[in-house]
């Protein structure tokens, strides 16, 4: 029997081998996480490279503004100088089902993340699902404390709020730090052409739209429409910007091709269960990124053509997806 010292100095040195051992696996594992900054970062000088003040806002995924992997500690600087704004689903209502109140161990996870991006002077967007009267205003009430710009809705974002504008105002916002509340409209099932929607777009006094390129799969917004976008109702500007998708690709797109459903490309993977026709993507793949960003024909192309303020990039938490697998 060995001593208990060299007992002590045996337990420390197996210790030491498996944390070895468990570093090397993690360190042969893919870092989707980074794939993802990378993404986002390429989307970003993409963009910019024909406009320079190209807004990029993504949605979820609020991890990724810590460094990940192995011994890495502190910011993603190089993720942050890539992105505008953060957008943050469920904060205060809708993580377990909508209009209940998000967790409170949930909701502090999150609040300690979005605080870090209060601290280096970038808008957080919070986007609650809820619509009882009572939920919808302690939902701007608890965001207006934390000094987020909130919005509050229904899960299927197909319709204008008829309530009071939250911090409604005339003035021209040119910047996204000069947003003050905001519209995010994504399925337009609910007008009966794109002139209605426009129409109902334009009367409104929101400083900021978020909506979809197109209204339906292969009807984009054209430059003119967008410009028309960008005045008030009440005669005051304001930015507009185009939703994509970048961590799913979806059937009802205009890249979309039939036979996918069939022979599948390599960087398509399994249906979302909870969103039908909606599919994960290997984001990093090359032939993905020319759909989204490289091409002429590109996603991002058709949306810098139509003349919108920036892109507002969703499924940013797909890494999640492969991390568990």
């Amino acid at each position: 029997m060995p001593k208990p010292f060299q007992g002590l100095l045996l337990i420390c040195i197996l210790l030491f081998s498996i944390s070895g051992t468990r570093a090397q696996k993690r360190s042969g594992n893919e870092d989707y996480r980074q794939k993802m900054r990378d993404l986002v970062k390429d989307i970003a000088k993409k963009s910019r490279s024909k406009n320079s003040d190209f807004i990029i806002i993504p949605q979820n995924g609020i991890e990724l503004i810590q460094k990940s992997g192995k011994n890495k500690t502190g910011t993603a600087t190089p993720y942050l100088n890539a992105i505008s704004a953060v957008a943050q689903e469920d904060l205060f209502y809708g993580y377990l089902e909508d209009d209940l109140p998000t967790p409170h161990q949930e909701n502090s996870y999150l609040i300690n993340y979005l605080n870090l991006i209060k601290q280096i002077k970038k808008p957080v967007f919070s986007i609650d699902y809820a619509f009882s009267d009572q939920n919808v205003t302690h939902s701007y009430f608890l965001n207006s404390n934390k000094d987020f710009i909130p919005f509050v809705a229904k899960r299927e974002l197909n319709e204008i709020p008829q309530s009071k504008i939250f911090r409604e105002n005339t003035r021209d916002i040119q910047k996204l730090e000069e947003v003050r509340n905001f519209l995010y409209l994504l399925n337009f099932s609910n007008f009966r052409s794109k002139e209605e929607l426009i129409d109902k777009l334009a009367e409104t006094n929101y400083d900021l739209l978020i909506i979809d390129a197109f209204f339906g799969r292969f009807d984009a917004f054209s430059a003119e429409e967008i410009a028309s976008l960008k005045k008030k109702g009440n005669g005051g500007s304001r930015l507009v910007i185009a939703y994509m998708s970048i961590g799913e690709a979806e059937e009802y797109r205009f890249y979309w091709q039939k036979n996918w459903e069939t022979y599948a490309p390599a960087w398509l993977t399994k249906e979302n269960p909870n969103w039908a026709g909606n599919y994960k993507v290997k984001y990093w793949h090359t032939d993905w990124k020319n759909i989204i960003y490289r091409s002429e024909n590109s996603y991002l192309r058709k949306i810098q053509n139509a003349g919108f303020d920036g892109v507002y990039l969703d499924i940013i938490d797909a890494f999640e997806y492969f991390e568990n697998e």
